[in-house]
């Protein structure tokens, strides 16, 4: 099923059109319905629907209006004008625009039915083409450059000599020269983690789809094809396979890291929601910190792969940037990587029970051991290292947890039996984890706190933003909004309504202000819509809240 939304201001037409079409046999479910271009505009960004019925005059916002702002954020949704006669003109410019259709008034439900289909059959078309597997196999065969891919997955992997970059990259013809890089690790979700709400229509004569092959490699170049696709149009950007991962070298064409780094994840967003829309698949996206040297890339891949590791905690299908939820880089430890890596992973993003598993599986090997003493307190110390480390990562009170320093060591230095030490380096860990676990939830208490505090300083400014509340708390919108929706159990929007709506309610009981004047206190650079959005909330419009206030 595909979703729609129908805007247009005459009640009697909403309400006909939901009645007098049997949405569901032409494969439509109506998400939601608008009374203007406003409203409209924010039915677009809650449910990104795929097709738009909207009429060309609305109040607020016109339909050209809600069409040029659609074509720019999500270029992919389908666009149906209902005009008039007299505003056919108006209407071909519209379609000049990128307008799919348009259905010219007075029309009957059978007709505006029929252009639907027609739409209807545009997307099919387009969603068979990017899920047709044949076509991907054979694309995948002829387009893959196998010596570009291994030599950027050796990027990646380690540090390479300069020269030996610029002799490969000439070699290969990449383009790698920039200002700064970045690289981003895109990870396909577990089946049950996808959001798809409908089933895709395929071409007569083709089978299976590919969210049903299981065929990964065919599943990963599908997610490389809608990146390369994406970073082609603007940029200089490489992404290539590397170890069942798409990943995404992004090149700097400027020394202005905060403004690189908002590109990147504008194109993360966008590639996040076509990768759900066009291949029923979900990905969640960890990106790493900008560099200035290309032979440092593995490091901001590194880091990259640690963000995911988020995805237990914030959940899958986002974009997850390592500056959000750690606030240093971990430095490389001494001893075994591997047990080093997965240990500090179960105590920052793990299960109890992982954790458990993996401490019982550290310590197997030492309760039987008949290592030397001066072993296995070397063995020992690596560990407490590690947990030491990524104490320091999360910033975590050492004294609160280890209690002195001295006596901390003093400790150590008196165990001598493997299943002593696992006893109290157990209960030093489950310490540690509950500690990061309360720390992070006071983090995002304290983040929403802030956020707060700075809307109800600066509702009353017209172009307050989700993003200018980031800029301001130096975070990206995506972990934002997550964390925000999480706290609140609402949006950003709704919630900034919620403070502008309660502040007109205190001038109107408070003041004799007109409505006009309470409209641009309170953030609204149109009254008619702040009208129109008081009485959507409460019922009546301000007038009539004044009158009832001051009779009581």
């Amino acid at each position: 099923m595909y979703k729609l939304i129908l805007a247009d201001d005459e009640e009697d037409v909403r309400e006909g059109l939901l009645q007098l079409i049997d949405w569901e046999t032409l494969g439509m479910v109506v998400a939601d319905s608008a009374e203007n271009g406003k409203e409209a505009l924010e039915m677009v960004e809650k449910h990104l629907p795929d097709i738009v019925v909207t009429d060309i005059q609305m109040p607020f916002m016109s339909g050209l209006q809600l069409s040029e702002w659609i074509r720019e954020s999500y270029p992919d949704t389908k666009i149906i004008i209902l005009t008039g006669y007299e505003e056919f003109e108006y209407a071909q410019k519209a379609i000049r625009l990128g307008i799919d259709e348009y259905v010219l008034k007075p029309f009957s439900a059978g007709e505006l039915t029929a252009v639907i289909g027609k739409v209807k059959g545009k997307i099919d078309d387009e969603r068979s083409e990017r899920e047709n597997v044949q076509l991907l196999s054979e694309h995948y065969r002829k387009n893959l450059p196998v010596l570009q891919s291994l030599f950027l997955s050796s990027l990646v992997s380690r540090r390479l000599p300069k020269q030996e970059i610029r002799d490969k990259s000439r070699q290969y013809e990449l383009e790698l020269e920039g200002e700064g890089y970045m690289v981003s690790v895109l990870r396909i979700d577990p089946l049950g983690a996808s959001n798809g709400d409908g089933v895709l229509t395929v071409q007569a004569g083709y089978s299976p789809s590919l969210k049903e092959t299981n065929d990964t490699q065919l599943q990963l170049f599908a997610v490389f094809n809608i990146v390369d696709e994406l970073i082609k149009r603007t940029s200089r950007d490489q992404v290539f396979i590397h170890h069942d991962d798409v990943v995404l070298l992004s090149i700097f064409d400027s020394t202005d890291n905060e403004r690189m780094t908002g590109r990147i994840f504008d194109l993360l967003e966008e590639v996040r929601i076509s990768v759900e829309r066009y291949l029923k698949l979900t990905v969640t996206i960890g990106a790493g910190s900008a560099i200035p040297d290309l032979g440092d890339v593995f490091s901001s891949y590194l880091e990259a792969q640690r963000a995911l590791d988020y995805r237990l905690i914030l959940g899958s299908n986002k974009v997850i940037w390592i500056n959000d939820v750690e606030s240093r880089q971990v430095v490389p430890l001494v001893f075994d990587e591997v047990k080093e890596k997965e240990l500090i992973r179960c105590l920052k993003v793990g299960s109890d029970l992982e954790l458990q598993e993996l401490l019982d599986e550290q310590f197997s090997g030492l309760l039987d051991s008949r290592i030397s003493y001066q072993d296995f307190q070397v063995y020992l110390l690596m560990m407490l290292t590690a947990v030491i480390k990524a104490s320091q990562d999360v910033h975590a009170d050492m004294d609160k947890l280890f209690g002195d320093g001295s006596a901390f060591l003093g400790q150590l230095s008196k165990l001598s039996q493997a299943s002593e030490a696992k006893s109290w380096f157990t209960g030093i860990c489950h310490k540690l984890k509950y500690s990061i676990a309360s720390e992070r939830q006071s983090s995002y208490n304290k983040l929403v706190e802030e956020a707060k505090e700075y809307i109800q300083i600066h509702f009353g400014e017209p172009d307050i933003s989700i993003n200018k509340v980031c800029k301001q708390l130096h975070i990206s919108t995506g972990y934002f909004s997550n964390i925000f929706k999480k706290e609140t159990k609402m949006t950003f929007v709704n919630y900034l309504m919620g403070v502008r709506m309660e502040s007109a309610q205190h001038l109107l009981r408070t003041t004799d202000l007109k409505a006009f004047e309470i409209a641009e206190r309170v953030g609204f650079g149109d009254p008619n819509y702040f009208s129109f959005c008081f009485r959507k909330k409460f019922g009546i419009s301000p007038k009539e809240y004044r009158g009832g206030a001051r009779t009581v």
